[in-house]
């Protein structure tokens, strides 16, 4: 063989046909592969990570989405903002005698009636995805490598792209070898007969011939429409920051009104909302997917296991510097590396075991100025996810901290509470001046206490409200005693000086953040029996 089988990263749909080919001419049925794969997830696994090549996939974000080849591998790594349900599409059809497929594609090919037994009705998950909330520069990956791969023609990729059609997930627009084959009778009757190109949306028992387009998408903080195939439902939740691998469907200078005629005007639709503009909201059509911990946002982390001394030194580092930064005031640096250390372990009850709110008081405007804005950086550069919130009267009465469905749109809109597990909050308390509180302002410091005190946000679906549990570490900055936030430890802060902050080679930042994933990720054993006493402690 003089090269690879496949090329996963430029053709990835070829690679699927050709295993799913190959399983069909074994004699297996195509109705054994409703909810299953037939093999072409596991060489892709072989592929990224036993052949260790996930390092070659581009990383897909508001950078790279204009030099990323369509129908190409891609990686993108995001919170699940919102689920949107289940869609049916056309898995696979007989097309004369061959049985083909249409997994991992938008558009579904299917000469034969929606009812006939020539074909196969299989389904998978939506799931709108945006770039976590929070996350700070440091921990954004790149892939240069793997981008530059795709630079090389991009004035040919932009002209081709403007001629694509439909045509472009012919089965021979992908070839995986050199070979060339003729189209297949009914690939040239769609080619004369575009309506015979079926789109399936999501399950309903009538067509669609319209969608909503959501306005102003900012390519900054790139959101996309993920595809799920095959996977348990409670593999993924909502919140949950994940790295998704598949293939990318995108078409930025298509016309909205090729998107209505081409791919949603034949659809059975449940809800013509979520078929958000692929014009605006790249797809992912997903082959992996992997749920992402703090140690994967970290650069160049030592490859050790957390050894005593290595851990002892990284701590003690750590604590002068937070000393330092905290104008020699050893005390409130003890407890702000408790407070970076802390997550919830348990619930007992109502109680989140494991957290640790810190409220430092005796801060004044001037010094928050001061100690406010070193403690955000260091924090900012310590942390993968971190915000910073000064809080006024005019901010509590104005600002959405809850998710509220819109049922008009069939979306949920996203609040400023809604964050991923490990977040970092600092409120500055120090900007709350007198005033009067609306019943918007009422609700949301309702909101903030409860995230305080119990780890959980209320989310708003306007007929009720449920309940979701978080994990975010909240910092309060005041002067006095936080009448808002009631927080676990009150720390008067008590500096004695206010000299220039040292500047920390990037070589140590990544020892301290390797330092705060190792041990809040160490496992440890909390009986039941201790967890109650520790409930009747914090009562």
């Amino acid at each position: 063989m003089v090269g690879p089988m496949y090329d996963f990263v430029a053709n990835p749909l070829g690679a699927v046909r050709l295993t799913f080919d190959k399983t069909i001419g074994s004699g297996s049925d195509p109705s054994s592969f409703d909810g299953k794969d037939w093999g072409a997830v596991d060489l892709f696994r072989h592929f990224l990570f036993d052949q260790a090549r996930l390092s070659q996939v581009p990383i897909l974000n508001g950078a790279t989405i204009n030099w990323i080849k369509p129908n190409t591998l891609v990686r993108f790594r995001g919170m699940i903002q919102d689920m949107m349900g289940n869609e049916l599409y056309v898995g696979a059809y007989k097309d004369g005698s061959v049985w083909r497929t249409n997994k991992f594609m938008d558009i579904s090919q299917c000469p034969v009636e929606l009812n006939s037994p020539d074909m196969r009705l299989w389904e998978r998950r939506l799931l709108y995805c945006v770039p976590v909330p929070g996350l700070n520069s440091w921990a954004e990956s790149t892939s240069e490598g793997a981008v530059n791969m795709c630079m090389d023609s991009t004035s040919e990729q932009r002209d081709k792209r403007r001629r694509m059609d439909i045509e472009a997930v012919d089965h021979n627009d992908f070839p995986v070898s050199g070979d060339e084959s003729e189209d297949s009778p009914s690939v040239k009757r769609m080619r004369e007969d575009p309506s015979s190109s079926q789109y399936l949306g999501p399950k309903n028992e009538g067509p669609c011939s319209s969608h909503v387009i959501l306005p102003d998408v900012d390519r900054d903080s790139l959101p996309c429409l993920v595809k799920i195939y095959d996977s348990p439902e409670s593999e993924l939740k909502l919140n949950d920051v994940f790295e998704f691998v598949g293939v990318l469907t995108f078409d930025s200078e298509l016309p909205s009104e090729k998107v209505d005629q081409d791919e949603f005007s034949n659809g059975l639709c449940d809800d013509v909302s979520v078929n958000l503009p692929p014009n605006k909201v790249p797809r992912l059509h997903c082959v992996i997917h992997r749920k992402l911990t703090a140690y994967d946002f970290l650069k160049n982390s030592p490859p050790t296991e957390p050894k005593p001394h290595l851990v002892k030194e990284a701590r003690e580092a750590l604590l002068r510097h937070l000393t330092s930064i905290l104008g020699n005031d050893g005390v409130a640096a003890h407890f702000m590396l408790l407070h970076l250390l802390s997550r919830v372990h348990a619930r007992a009850d109502n109680v989140a075991v494991g957290k640790l709110s810190l409220n430092l008081t005796c801060i004044s405007k001037e010094t928050a100025s001061v100690f406010g804005t070193k403690l955000s950086i260091v924090i900012k550069n310590l942390l993968p996810f971190t915000k910073c919130i000064p809080l006024t009267v005019e901010y509590l009465n104005s600002a959405s901290l809850a998710p509220k469905k819109d049922y008009q749109i069939n979306r949920l809109i996203p609040g400023v509470l809604q964050l991923a597990e490990g977040s970092h909050l600092i409120f500055d308390e120090t900007c709350l001046e007198t005033g009067t509180l609306n019943s918007a302002g009422v609700e949301n410091a309702r909101l903030l206490k409860a995230l305080t005190e119990l780890q959980k946000v209320e989310y708003d679906f306007k007929y009720y409200k449920m309940e979701m549990m978080a994990d975010v570490q909240m910092l309060i900055l005041s002067e006095g005693k936080s009448n808002i936030m009631p927080a676990d430890i009150i720390m008067p802060f008590q500096p004695s000086s206010a000299g220039p902050s040292d500047v920390v080679p990037t070589e140590v930042l990544e020892a301290w953040r390797w330092y705060l994933a190792t041990v809040r990720s160490m496992p440890h054993l909390i009986s039941p029996e201790m967890q109650k006493v520790c409930a009747r402690f914090i009562l």
